[in-house]
């Protein structure tokens, strides 16, 4: 039977990197953002696997985690 995933615990000597999680910051309906692309927006629209992001001139579905945008 072949196993999903590596729940192996890593030694404390191991020379590979420990894989991180990101931190996935917390946003809201109607947060001010500012996106490293896009600029500074308006959250519309949130769900379990991103946001939705009013910029002005655009609106883009920005996917977890939010690596380039930051909440002002």
């Amino acid at each position: 039977m072949a196993s999903s995933g590596n729940n192996r615990p890593r030694h404390a000597n191991s020379p590979f990197a420990a894989h991180v999680e990101p931190d996935v910051e917390d946003f809201a309906l109607a947060d001010r953002v500012c996106h490293d692309t896009y600029g500074v927006g308006r959250v519309v629209g949130v769900d379990k696997s991103g946001l939705t992001v009013d910029f002005g001139s655009s609106t883009r579905r920005i996917e977890t985690p939010f690596r380039k945008m930051t909440k002002l």
